[in-house]
């Protein structure tokens, strides 16, 4: 493709995407996958819906890439049992726990591309700071953390997508770099649409074909349920665990594996690391 993936344009050096064209990204993805789930003789399930297997043409046509993994079912058949697939950081959490896997599960993988698509930032990550105090996490909530004898601050977007829409201050999640080209109720839809798509049970996500349409404006949009994402707090929570655990030298001891981004996030002026996997008891909670 023309222009590379959506990884690689939205966390790269190169030029920031304007809104409008984060919009049309999303928008794309959202049918190509609505496509698979309900347009094609066998539903497709794709199983690793991330930014790097949506590819993109000059024009910012989408492409979903790696079928890999992917999984076919009949129309009768609406649920699958198999062995963990795809990549941590999009995983839905009927993944971690063996429940049946479904076409919402592609659902919680495409919510979490779009908060990362909102931010411009990896939906995971730590960031290094020369200077950082503890007032930004009095309130225990797991937004912030630091590793023992260093100076590292986990960022766990997805919570604080929820705690702003709860706030209703939507600007905050809003990609910094886009320097007021966007208004506070386009980062809400788009911020509304992905917590309803990271909704903890299946049955409360929408499907894609409706995520189009309110994409498209023809559906209204639906409102998040804070009682199916609180599991949120508990995942940002056992982040803040883990590093005050490991500290700064002792992160893969445990199992939580660090993707260096240093230099490649224009995002973050080369001080960020993104978390590209956490075992799967870290992400599940408690059985």
């Amino acid at each position: 493709m023309n222009r590379g993936s959506l990884d690689s344009i939205l966390f790269g050096n190169g030029p920031v995407l304007e809104w409008q064209e984060r919009v049309e990204i999303a928008l794309g993805t959202a049918r190509g996958l609505a496509y698979l789930h309900s347009g094609c003789e066998q539903r497709i399930i794709h199983c690793d819906v991330k930014p790097e297997n949506i590819l993109l043409h000059d024009n910012l046509q989408v492409k979903i890439s790696d079928f890999g993994i992917s999984k076919l079912l009949s129309r009768e058949q609406s649920t699958f049992f198999t062995a963990l697939r795809g990549t941590r950081g999009y995983l839905a959490p009927e993944w971690l726990t063996g429940s049946p896997i479904s076409d919402k599960a592609d659902v919680y993988s495409y919510g979490m591309v779009l908060l990362e698509i909102v931010t411009g930032r990896k939906n995971c990550s730590l960031q290094t700071h020369s200077h950082i105090t503890e007032s930004n996490n009095s309130e225990g909530n797991g937004l912030s953390s630091y590793s023992s004898g260093s100076e590292l601050r986990l960022i766990y977007f997805p919570l604080i997508a929820l705690q702003m829409h709860e706030r209703r201050r939507y600007m905050e999640v809003a990609d910094p770099r886009l320097e007021g080209g966007v208004t506070s109720e386009e980062v809400e839809k788009l911020v509304r649409i992905a917590l309803c798509c990271v909704h903890q049970d299946p049955a409360l996500r929408p499907t894609m074909a409706n995520i189009v349409g309110m994409l498209e404006g023809g559906l209204p949009l639906s409102e998040p349920r804070v009682e199916s994402l609180n599991f949120l707090r508990a995942y940002g929570q056992r982040f803040t665990e883990t590093l005050r655990m490991q500290g700064s030298n002792e992160q893969n001891e445990l199992g939580l594996n660090l993707h260096m981004n240093a230099t490649s996030n224009g995002a973050s002026s080369g001080t960020e690391n993104s978390l590209s996997y956490i075992t799967s008891q870290q992400l599940s909670g408690p059985r």
